[in-house]
């Protein structure tokens, strides 16, 4: 055996894994490099953020951590119900001409005593939603529905000005709010009711909130990817909060609040673009218990169009900046366990990461051109493993949200973490502009989601209004993909041909948004499953769009 070791080794040495292994340990230079004080001007910023960017990573390990060590922390069956209370449900609605009539139909179908119902349509639109909205009030009302429309002119404080002026003349001592894109299921107050009529909680539960599923999420490949990020969301995020027993926040829709938790928080205040958390971690400032019961489950609309679902994300990302700048003073101040302040934090700062992202991105081939000068062993010893917190515990995160909730199908979701990352990168530059929006405090205003009534795979949004506009965005974001194409063809032409993969992902991550930002439209008309536009009656008889 001895015989053939020579030939062994020299066919190692003709590898190119072999060639790649030693080019990258090569030390023949080492200590011929010398560092100036450009390089530390780039390198100690480039590993500032990799740091920041890791901690963030590693917090979702601790999520995951307190999903699956704290699961038997699950809120237990409800008591039997004798005596049902009263329920408020509020619709708030703006501009929803597509989705007013589905909301409606569905909350006319709950099997609630209507006697113990109080329902309201909150109503700030603009447009011909108000007629539409109007008529279909008055006749469920007709019907022996106790439904109420109510309009604005001024729009005043935006959602939480609607939610806040329905409450004036609210009736119920729980109060049930859906946004108009859901499609709640007929026992939905039988199923979540219960839990505040618990005698054990003291009347302490403040809210409850229900998991989110998905009336298209097949449609296009985007759907799929938000189905992913939202259901990462859904069942580790709030799962892994609410039973380690931290603050966690009401989504904003698909749940229902005890209106004494809404009053003693101090009400719905509109100084932030995500008034559900804010009101959530007062709410949780004040005593008030949370329940997260996901095996209650709100059908919703995602976004189908790219430039809805950035407006959405980025609405998402400024609010929860704005709230972080508004609550985490409040929330260190207070007397609650330090790991509660530490999630806290984690929770309403996770955006910086963004911005963070961005800067990142434009110092990556700079920095990589001083690091190869400085040897690929250390790149490979010190980068390498930084990367490596900030990504794969990203897709540690979702595949366990998907192995949770799809055990038969959920090896499928290796096929779309490329596209999720992908996403999330392209996602950067405009929710990084909302976060440093939030931080500077400049206010704008509350950017809706345009929902188009689309379910499954049918239906097409290409002809139909509410669309939001690209900007200028969008060439930005093709620029930063240009020029991550650029740093490809460097590091194949240094060899360095493990980093490839992931730098690739952020070529594909900008030019994904930036090009489906500008060309929505056409890719809808060459999306394959997806009918054509065409031109359909609405139900009421009123022309369609």
């Amino acid at each position: 055996m001895l015989k053939f070791a020579p030939y062994l080794i020299l066919a190692a040495s003709q590898n190119p894994l072999g060639h790649y292994w030693r080019k990258i340990t090569d030390r023949t230079f080492a200590g011929v490099y010398q560092t100036n004080s450009f390089d530390l001007a780039m390198m100690i910023p480039y590993f500032i953020i990799l740091f920041v960017l890791a901690m963030y990573g590693l917090h979702r390990y601790l999520l995951l951590y307190d999903y699956f060590a704290y699961r038997k922390n699950v809120p237990g069956p409800p008591p039997s119900v004798s005596t049902w209370p009263k329920v408020t449900i509020q619709l708030p609605i703006f501009n929803e001409r597509y989705v007013i009539e589905r909301l409606v139909d569905a909350v006319s179908q709950f099997d609630y005593p209507l006697e113990l119902l109080d329902v309201q349509v909150l109503d700030d639109s603009t447009d011909e939603t108000c007629e539409v909205a109007r008529a279909y009030v008055e006749r469920h009302a007709a019907a022996g529905l106790p439904i109420e429309y109510i309009h604005r002119t001024n729009r005043e404080g935006f959602k939480a000005g609607a939610l806040e002026n329905g409450l004036k003349t609210a009736k119920g001592e729980f109060v049930a709010i859906f946004d108009a894109d859901f499609l709640p299921q007929a026992d939905f107050l039988q199923q979540t009711i219960p839990y505040f009529l618990n005698l054990a909680d003291n009347g302490k539960i403040g809210m409850v909130q229900t998991r989110w599923t998905y009336l298209n999420s097949d449609y296009s490949l985007l759907t799929r990817v938000e189905t992913i990020l939202l259901d990462g969301h859904f069942v580790i995020e709030h799962g892994g909060r609410s039973r380690r027993g931290t603050f966690f926040n009401f989504n904003g829709t698909a749940g229902v609040w005890r209106r004494a938790a809404i009053d003693s928080a101090g009400g719905w205040e509109h100084d932030t673009l995500t008034e559900d958390t804010d009101l959530s971690y007062r709410a949780q400032l004040k005593g008030w218990k949370f329940l997260y019961l996901p095996n209650i489950e709100c059908a919703s609309e995602l976004p189908v169009d790219m430039n809805g679902f950035k407006a959405q994300q980025a609405r998402w990302a400024k609010g929860l900046m704005q709230t972080a700048k508004k609550i985490l003073p409040k929330v260190f101040r207070s007397d609650v366990p330090f790991f509660v302040k530490a999630e806290a934090f984690f929770h309403l700062t996770a955006n910086i990461s963004y911005p963070l992202m961005v800067l990142l991105s434009t110092m990556l081939l700079p920095a990589m051109i001083v690091r190869f000068y400085q040897g690929w062993f250390q790149m490979l010893l010190i980068d390498l493993p930084l990367f490596l917190a900030s990504t794969c515990s990203i897709s540690s995160f979702y595949l366990a949200a998907q192995r949770e909730l799809r055990p038969e199908t959920w090896k499928r979701t290796f096929l779309y973490l490329p596209f999720v990352m992908a996403t999330g990168i392209g996602l950067s530059v405009r929710n990084a502009q909302a976060v440093l929006e939030a931080i500077a405090g400049k206010k704008s205003e509350f950017a809706r989601t345009p929902k188009f009534s689309i379910e499954g795979k049918s239906g097409s949004f290409a002809t139909k209004k509410y669309k939001n506009k690209s900007g200028w965005m969008p060439y930005f974001e093709i620029a930063l993909g240009l020029y991550f194409g650029l740093t490809v063809a460097y590091v194949i032409y240094n060899q360095n041909y493990a980093t490839v993969p992931f730098l690739l992902l952020f070529v594909w991550g900008y030019l994904y948004t930036g090009f489906m930002s500008l060309s929505q439209s056409w890719f809808a008309r060459l999306r394959f499953g997806v009918n054509a536009p065409e031109m359909r009656p609405a139900s009421t008889g009123a022309p369609g769009f």
